[in-house]
């Protein structure tokens, strides 16, 4: 090798090779990248098209019937051409990301290779020192996974913990922050009965009862609320000490549709339950009336039967919905929260 007429050098022979070999390895695992690429790709714009029907599916009652169906298929046309175009654009930026991943990586290889022959010119140690480089790479992709994994859990741990350790100062104390004057206490807390602010909500340490299965009497439901939804601000706007337009006190069915029948559809209301340990979010339709059970029994909020995703606060379910409908047959999305309408609130015996 090398000695006769037009032969290349060893070296030459050699570094052919080794470029050869990098080359094949980066295609190898350019090839493997863009098809985990792919599949996240396919992935992304199946979901977002399905949620962006279900979107549509949500506001068919809004559409006359005649016009209903050419407006859900012109409609439906125009997203699947634009997330198509959307999902052909972002394939061509994963290619080029993948293309220029393979030629940084070959060099990266070559220049290995190049190392490994310097220091060891056998070719056993040369592929000893190439699995190795293989090994460790891979190791520290997994290892970077699963930080990434624990980060999460580690966040979605602290936020409930921060959620159930949360304590809830009495009505009067949070005005006194607010600097409200008394006028404005009154009117704030709808005319809680008594000559002055309410004192301070009692939030036990530690429970000193055991809670039943279910509710047995108002009595338990009022202690169940101050003890266990008071410390996860159940009832409370999100950014503020205030206690929410939507919320209500444990009144019946017939008391909530009384409250909604003179509003207009996706109007709302929440109040506790005296079936479950949680709460009743009754719904204003067209032509009548819906109520979903919340259950509170855990750590979470979600509603039964309906939708099986979690909230860590009642606020959050209610937001979450205010933007995604309830249930696809009925596309319920809340819109105007109905308040209070009597004085004292409907509320006030749980926050005495």
């Amino acid at each position: 090798m090398g000695d006769g007429p037009g032969d290349k050098p060893y070296e030459e022979i050699s570094e052919e090779l080794m470029a050869q070999r990098a080359r094949l390895q980066a295609q190898r695992e350019a090839e493997e990248l863009w098809r985990q690429k792919e599949a996240e790709i396919t992935k992304k714009f199946r979901d977002a098209l399905a949620n962006e029907k279900a979107r549509i599916l949500a506001e068919k009652w809004k559409v006359e019937m005649e016009d209903r169906k050419a407006a859900k298929v012109l409609e439906e046309e125009r997203i699947h051409e634009e997330f198509k175009r959307k999902e052909e654009e972002e394939r061509k930026r994963g290619e080029e990301q993948i293309r220029l991943q393979e030629e940084q990586r070959a060099k990266e290889l070559y220049w290995s290779l190049k190392r490994a022959q310097l220091q060891s010119p056998a070719s056993e140690s040369e592929e000893r020192v190439w699995e190795e480089q293989l090994r460790r790479s891979k190791a520290a992709d997994e290892e970077q996974s699963r930080r990434a994994q624990r980060a999460r859990e580690e966040y979605r741990r602290h936020s409930l913990c921060a959620i159930q350790k949360g304590t809830v100062a009495g009505l009067s104390s949070m005005f006194r922050e607010l600097g409200q004057s008394h006028e404005q206490e009154t009117r704030l807390c709808h005319h809680l009965p008594g000559p002055g602010p309410p004192g301070p909500l009692a939030v036990p340490a530690s429970r000193a009862w055991e809670r039943p299965l279910r509710p047995v009497s108002r009595a338990a439901i009022v202690r169940w609320f101050k003890e266990e939804q008071l410390p996860r601000r159940a009832g409370f706007e999100r950014s503020t000490k205030a206690i929410a337009p939507w919320f209500h006190g444990i009144i019946s069915r017939e008391d909530a549709e009384h409250l909604l029948e003179n509003m207009t559809e996706g109007a709302f209301l929440v109040r506790v339950s005296e079936k479950i340990w949680g709460y009743t979010l009754s719904y204003r339709l067209q032509n009548g009336f819906k109520h979903f059970l919340v259950d509170a029994s855990g750590d979470f909020y979600s509603f039964l039967g309906v939708d099986p995703s979690r909230h860590a606060t009642l606020t959050d379910l209610v937001d979450f919905h205010k933007e995604e409908i309830i249930t696809v047959s009925g596309g319920e999305l809340l819109q105007e929260p109905c308040g209070q309408r009597d004085s004292p609130p409907d509320y006030h015996l749980l926050f005495e």
